[in-house]
């Protein structure tokens, strides 16, 4: 079983609740962070003591306060510790149900497990870690096996999300193409992207640019 492991969340209970779980697992070292730029932290110095952790345990959102932070959702988390430690071994434990979002955590940050809160999801914890510490991949808790069979979503990219995002902010087309030049995403001319605008229209039916924002925050694109 894993030996060192860290549980990035930001309620006692549900921390303590894990930590259970996880001691029932045999796990003789167990870390907590209540911030995702102090787990962060917590990641890069075990790198630097050559003491790294085995696995991470994470939420996606966490409640913000009056302390400013640099990383502010399991998402941002994740994607900067598989930077500094592309082989840990990750495990999502949130209340987030959408199946595009749990689907671009396996595919663009490389989860190993999914795991919904719920009344049923210690033992569904308990049973992913174990899942995963024996190497079996993308493993998902049983009430949202539909999320990755979901195929209405298939055709959605990562550039669609970043496009949508913007526009969800209010940017015309000439700022949108100046933002995506200056994080160099291609294609970035403002025709390119009209043409996506376009056809995401298309693709969700969509009768103007506030209903597609409003059906990519119902599908928790954006």
């Amino acid at each position: 079983m894993f030996k060192k492991v860290l549980v990035a969340e930001d309620f006692d209970s549900i921390s303590i609740t894990v930590a259970q779980a996880l001691e029932e697992l045999s796990v003789s070292e167990i870390h907590h962070a209540k911030y995702c730029d102090d787990a962060f932290l917590k990641i890069k110095k075990a790198i630097k003591d050559n003491l790294p952790y085995d696995l991470l345990i994470s939420d996606l959102s966490f409640k913000t306060d009056h302390r400013e932070n640099k990383l502010n959702s399991g998402d941002e988390l994740i994607a900067a510790i598989k930077k500094v430690q592309p082989d840990i071994k990750t495990v999502v434990f949130s209340i987030e149900d959408k199946s595009f979002r749990i689907k671009s955590l396996f595919n663009d940050l490389g989860i190993n497990a999914y795991v919904a809160k719920g009344r049923n999801s210690i033992p569904e914890l308990k049973k992913a870690i174990q899942g995963v510490f024996n190497n079996n991949t993308k493993i998902l808790s049983q009430e949202l096996t539909h999320a990755l069979r979901d195929k209405s979503l298939i055709e959605i990219e990562t550039y669609d999300i970043s496009l949508l995002k913007l526009l969800s902010k209010g940017l015309i087309l000439d700022e949108i193409a100046l933002d995506f030049k200056n994080s160099g995403i291609i294609p970035n001319g403002s025709s390119s992207i009209e043409k996506r605008i376009n056809k995401l229209k298309i693709f969700f039916k969509a009768n103007n640019n506030v209903h597609l924002i409003a059906i990519a925050k119902d599908l928790g694109l954006v």
